[in-house]
């Protein structure tokens, strides 16, 4: 007898391809499991055929056949745990694993980005009711668990150690706490500090030595499995070595987690949004292939963020067995959150914690006010989008259509009158100047108002992350505040209450650092935007203006 599957969530196939979309509480037949990717294809009542999540569905013993054909059962999460058969939570990779396969390299589950936007948070959830001991996940406070990096993938990251228990352990969540009290015993090699230095703007991160620039480009449509899946892959090139190497959506997506547990105190520029449907379509891969290299862009020029062992490996691997030691190390990083302060090198005068509260207060101020403003500016850049393409051009069309109109009609009574032949043809080219001037406006768009979204959309996305990093700083100074407390109450030594004082003003340095880089960084970015934005503005109107002046002369000659 076939094996019966009842979906638990509603899944969208992609429109051309081999996936088949289902509805929650509907009734499979599965057909083979051994697609891979997370994958199954199975039949529906229909007789139809196709690919489907594998999350998104549970197998259905013979006896709750016809009881779940009476009443299919609402999804619940315990129910995807069983479908979920062989795989295993890995205490080793901090990794989902089929099977004992440790392939987490280039072809992991969530294959494409539509499954991969939800089927994570199924699985974690999949798997809450597991009894199978756990390793800590990333960003977990590190003073909890003592961690020794496999050697297996020592190649990668050299700033590796133990913990250290402490009898004043934190008792709120704040990450990195064992740095903060001074239980983090970690050896940071002097290749991997970086450096806090004062200019005459304040404290900043040391500058980048020697720059460089990625291209995101030819983003191209890829297959695996003889077909049966397919993906866009896009081609970066760093400027340091001109080796290519290819990112999936799904790749960005890893990294960009790795990078936002690690730093904290750095707002990571944000990637595109997912898209559910029309994955394949040009416009739509062309418009993430630019945010994508906003996002790159962004990542060169921070000089934290650009050095990241991470970012660089992410940048120049191509060796796939390199790759997965490399993302095994990078998911087993102790040094994330405020634990990563201990890289840093400041400078050794002590700060005065009101001017400190003073900054963070005005930048809080300010990121309140940018937000709004941004979003507001990503909102007008996709409504005039819509009006350019919509009204601006159907206007213009009708204008022109009636032009033309009157220019035949004039023309059914022309006789031999030769000026009026002369006037005829010009309001006919008045109309066809509109119907031209209609489609400039379609295409404009690209050149100006798109653009502008795509730069708002990154500013949007790291003044969103700011008062994380607000908060991250805001949390080490209570931290800080409750050891002069227990200090005051005899029961934490000076000497240690010293230390505390003195970690916190690294991480009120890297904050400093952060806030300064930032206004730095936008008061140059986005001028340059906005002059680009104009002459695009600009070069627009001149061409409208310029075929209206064209159109004007024929009614002289």
């Amino acid at each position: 007898m076939s094996t019966q599957v009842q979906a638990l969530y509603d899944f969208t196939g992609e429109p051309g391809t081999t996936e088949m979309s289902i509805t929650c509480g509907e009734l499979l037949t599965l057909i083979n499991t051994e697609i891979g990717e997370g994958w199954w294809e199975g039949r529906n009542s229909k007789g139809e055929t196709g690919l489907f999540p594998a999350a998104y569905v549970r197998k259905l013993a013979a006896e709750d056949s016809e009881h779940t054909k009476a009443a299919p059962a609402a999804p619940r999460y315990d129910q995807a745990a069983d479908d979920w058969g062989d795989q295993q939570y890995s205490a080793g990779d901090n990794n989902y694993q089929r099977g004992t396969s440790q392939d987490d390299g280039w072809d992991d589950d969530w294959d494409d980005d539509t499954y991969s936007e939800i089927g994570p948070a199924h699985q974690n959830k999949a798997h809450h009711n597991q009894q199978a001991p756990l390793a800590p996940l990333p960003g977990m406070p590190i003073n909890d668990y003592n961690h020794q990096i496999d050697e297996t993938a020592s190649n990668f990251g050299s700033t590796v150690g133990t913990v250290r228990k402490s009898k004043f352990a934190p008792s709120s969540k704040v990450s990195g706490e064992s740095y903060l009290l001074g239980t983090l015993n970690v050896d940071v090699p002097d290749s991997d500090k970086v450096y806090i230095v004062q200019d005459e703007e304040g404290y900043v991160w040391s500058p980048l030595s020697h720059p460089y620039s990625v291209t995101v480009a030819s983003p191209k449509k890829e297959s695996k499995f003889k077909g049966i899946k397919s993906f866009i892959a896009y081609q970066l090139t760093p400027s340091f070595n001109n080796i290519q190497v290819s990112r999936r959506y799904k790749h960005f997506d890893w990294l960009h987690e790795r990078l936002q547990e690690k730093f904290t105190l750095i707002p990571i520029p944000p990637l595109p949004d997912k898209q559910i449907s029309g994955r394949y379509d040009e416009q739509l891969i062309e418009r993430r292939r630019v945010q994508l290299q906003e996002f790159v862009d962004w990542m060169c020029r921070h000089p934290v963020l650009s050095k990241s062992e991470v970012w660089q490996h992410f940048l120049t691997c191509t060796d796939e067995k390199r790759w997965k030691a490399g993302k095994r190390q990078a998911e087993r990083d102790n040094l994330l959150g405020l634990n990563y302060c201990i890289s840093l090198v400041v400078p050794e005068k002590a700060l005065l914690q009101s001017q400190v509260d003073h900054i963070t207060e005005q930048c809080h101020t300010f990121v309140a006010s940018m937000d709004t403003s941004v979003k507001a500016v990503g909102n007008m850049c996709i409504a005039q989008t819509k009006k350019f393409q919509g009204p601006y051009k159907t206007d213009c069309q009708k204008v022109g259509e009636a032009f033309y109109n009157l220019g035949n009609a004039l023309s059914l009574d022309e006789g031999t009158i030769v000026s009026t032949s002369k006037l005829t043809s010009a309001i006919k080219l008045t109309g066809g100047a509109y119907i031209e001037i209609g489609r400039m406006y379609d295409e404009q768009p690209k050149y100006d108002w798109e653009p502008l979204g795509d730069k708002f959309h990154l500013y949007k996305g790291i003044v969103g992350s700011l008062p994380d990093a607000l908060g991250n700083h805001k949390a080490a100074v209570q931290k800080k505040r409750e050891c002069e407390r227990l200090t005051a109450e005899n029961k934490m030594e000076v000497a240690q209450l010293n230390e505390v004082l003195r970690r916190t003003d690294v991480i009120s340095y890297a904050l400093l650092a952060e806030i300064n880089h930032f206004k730095a960084e936008r008061t140059t970015d986005i001028k340059a935007t906005m002059q680009k934005f104009l002459r695009q503005q600009i070069t627009f109107y001149k061409k409208v203006v310029d075929k209206l002046e064209a159109t004007l002369r024929q009614y002289d000659e």
